[in-house]
């Protein structure tokens, strides 16, 4: 259920109403908007009589929540979220790049991918230190070992950190290191993952499981915010369909479909969505003609001896070529780079 309250509410009378709903058995989850404080209360709504809570001092009124993702969805939250990490500002008028090699191979890798990346326009690097690989035998990742390489070779060149983590088990080490936590397609669904996660209060990367659907994925974000993090950036990087020609379909459907249903910022991972080099720059200037909020893109300067998803992975030059375009694109819909 939303209640709320009047414009001008003191802040103790919304304690008030906060507490007494948690005295009721619901949790309690509050926001704001356009001055007046929303208040979602979750959970045995038969437990309270909400006529009665209409009449509690600043209560404006109450409205049930009909999406099962309540605080992603905007009725909840009808702004959108920003998230600050670093120099990015994720969710407001301005893109974000995010780019960098699938995984951190060594030092001279790492620092020779952040360098170009920065330079051209990005202002978080990604980099994989854990790798699900479908394959057992393929690599892996280097484990702590990369994550300080990455942390060594983007603070070199003032950018934040994405990587994934998964395993729950390994989430205060990744949250050591990394700026932004990602979730990745294949534990989308894994919620004890998720449940940790949503304890910090670091921003999520949450990309969107193989063959799941848009409430789907929206509900594993509500996991995550259930918990008290807020931070949650929704990735699409492509579905299993029976299209095999690429590696995934990207679903660019689903940017303006989320982006209606939720405050939460929206980033496409084009690399990831088509699987092949000379298609990932087209998709990406789709994906922001979409009404994404970025890209995470793969960047490697030599892609044909990278340990991971070279084929997917742009040169730096084409990488530089892609923000320029992205850039234009930006100022024809009204936002910036």
């Amino acid at each position: 259920m939303l209640v709320l309250l009047k414009p001008g509410t003191p802040e103790s009378v919304a304690s008030d109403v906060m507490t007494r709903l948690r005295m009721a058995g619901l949790a309690i989850h509050r926001t704001e908007h356009d001055g007046r404080i929303r208040i979602a209360a979750i959970g045995d709504l038969s437990a309270v009589h909400w006529d009665d809570v209409e009449a509690w001092p600043g209560v404006e009124g109450t409205k049930r929540l009909e999406r099962p993702f309540k605080l992603a969805s905007r009725a909840f939250h009808p702004h959108d979220t920003v998230i600050s990490v670093g120099r990015a500002v994720i969710g407001g008028p301005a893109l974000t790049i995010m780019a960098g090699p699938c995984s951190i191979e060594g030092e001279e890798q790492a620092f020779t991918i952040a360098a170009a990346v920065a330079a051209a326009g990005a202002t978080v690097m990604r980099g994989g230190a854990y790798k699900p690989r479908t394959s057992p035998y393929a690599f892996q990742g280097l484990g702590e070992e990369g994550l300080k390489i990455l942390r060594r070779a983007a603070d070199a060149h003032g950018l934040a950190v994405v990587s994934e983590v998964m395993d729950s088990q390994l989430v205060p080490l990744l949250a050591r290191y990394a700026d932004i936590l990602q979730v990745g397609a294949r534990n989308m669904q894994n919620y004890a993952l998720l449940r940790e996660v949503g304890q910090l209060q670091k921003p999520v990367l949450l990309k969107r499981g193989l063959s799941s659907t848009i409430e789907e994925w929206l509900l594993s974000a509500e996991h995550v915010m259930a918990q008290g993090n807020q931070h949650v950036l929704l990735c699409e990087r492509g579905i299993r369909t029976f299209e095999t020609y690429t590696r995934n379909t990207l679903d660019l459907n689903a940017v303006p479909v989320v982006k209606e249903l939720s405050h939460l910022p929206v980033i496409v991972d084009p690399s990831h969505g088509v699987g092949i080099r000379d298609k990932v720059a087209p998709m990406a200037r789709a994906a922001i003609a979409a009404g994404a909020d970025g890209l995470i893109v793969e960047v490697h300067h030599d892609p044909d001896h990278a340990l991971s998803d070279g084929a997917q992975s742009l040169y730096p030059a084409q990488f530089e070529e892609l923000v320029a375009q992205i850039r234009t694109i930006a100022g024809a819909i009204g936002r910036q780079l």
